[in-house]
């Protein structure tokens, strides 16, 4: 008897600091409402008061949950760990679609909000923006990216990084959010250096990416938003044409390199970044055969472009090469429409979706590793 009290005792335990992490994790969440209202204020669009109040709903909230368990401690399990990512999806889900619901039009209800914050935290990209995209305010339209940004590595792992400063360990967090069978290779000894290292590399690739769009002709807000949705793999636009609105072939080429850097391991990225040599890539299993696979059906989608007469054989390569990457990393950005391409190309690219992700990396599908 003394045994299985013992059991619920600890089981209890575990559930409360559950609880207690969730609440720390929804007060960290909401300090990511004050880069929309920076935005908000630059460009004088009178909506910061909806993310005020998302901040102040969320942060309260968060205490609220928090307080009545600050004090319990408990080691958690991996299954804890699973637990915690789930729920914080879910809720994050909800609290992050209050901007939506406040400030625009363009959501009807709070089931349209709360589809557009769950498609951005989890890369998804679809969108029921009821109105034009590129008609929404500066604020939401970054608001969407950084979603997407924070989505892309995984706000659990950012929390990784930062919670033990709290006293909340991070290896089961970890273990529970990174994608792929590689979540037990550690950069470094430590899982938060780990967590703060792949951050790092995030971050930095983000900024090249920023760069290189201002440099190839995007204003800096739209180079920053296209950024943050290329690296995350996720999709969303400041603009209803995506990519194709700048027609713009180098920004194309940028594009489908950054979505590729996206789709491959971040911890590739960093060994090659510590190295000094990106022989590192070359050496990796799943990394030659990510880029292979991509020149097989780069091959496959072209040639029936070129051979309907669909476009001429340079707008063939550009259109077929660019969907076949945005679908195969899950980026989601077009160019062209797919739908109405010849023969078996649609099923070729849309195929691409489910296989073309690295583990370890922002895309999604089923992994390369595991095929």
């Amino acid at each position: 008897m003394y045994s299985d009290y013992n059991r619920r005792s600890n089981s209890v335990k575990r559930f409360v600091s559950v609880q207690r992490i969730v609440g720390l994790l929804l007060m960290l969440f909401s300090l990511t409402m004050l880069p929309p209202i920076g935005v908000d204020l630059i460009y004088g669009e009178s909506k910061f008061h909806a993310f005020v109040a998302a901040m102040w709903i969320t942060l309260i909230t968060g205490t609220l949950i928090w307080l009545p368990a600050r004090k319990v401690r408990s080691e958690l399990k991996v299954r804890d760990g699973f637990l915690i990512t789930v729920l914080f999806w879910t809720v994050l889900g909800t609290f992050g679609a209050i901007p939506f619901y406040f400030t625009d039009s363009a959501w009807h209800s709070i089931t349209d909000a709360v589809f557009e914050s769950v498609s951005g935290l989890t890369t998804t990209g679809s969108t029921v923006v009821a109105q034009g995209v590129d008609e929404l305010p500066h604020s939401l339209n970054y608001y969407r990216v950084q979603l997407h940004w924070l989505g892309g590595m995984g706000i659990i792992v950012l929390a990784v990084a930062v919670l033990p400063m709290l006293g909340v360990g991070g290896m089961q967090l970890y273990m529970a959010e990174t994608p792929g069978p590689m979540k037990n290779s550690k950069l470094t000894p430590r899982i938060t250096e780990t967590a703060r290292v792949l951050w790092l590399v995030y971050a930095t690739l983000t900024l090249i990416c920023a760069l290189v769009f201002w440099a190839l002709g995007m204003s800096p807000f739209d180079a920053i938003c296209h950024a943050f949705s290329t690296l995350s793999a996720g999709g969303f636009s400041t603009h209803d044409a995506s990519i194709g609105y700048f027609d713009s072939l180098p920004i194309e080429i940028a594009t489908i390199v950054f979505m590729l850097i996206a789709a491959s391991n971040f911890t590739l990225h960093y060994m090659a970044w510590q190295r000094r040599s990106l022989s590192v890539h070359l050496r990796n299993g799943e990394f030659r055969t990510f880029l292979t696979l991509f020149a097989v059906f780069a091959v496959f989608v072209c040639v029936p472009l070129i051979a309907y007469g669909t476009y001429t054989p340079g707008e063939a390569i550009r259109h077929g090469v660019f969907q076949l990457v945005a679908y195969g990393t899950d980026a989601g950005f077009a160019t062209a429409d797919p739908t109405n391409w010849p023969s078996y190309t649609p099923l070729l690219v849309m195929l691409a979706s489910f296989m073309f992700g690295c583990s370890g990396s922002t895309a999604g599908g089923v992994k390369m590793i595991r095929l």
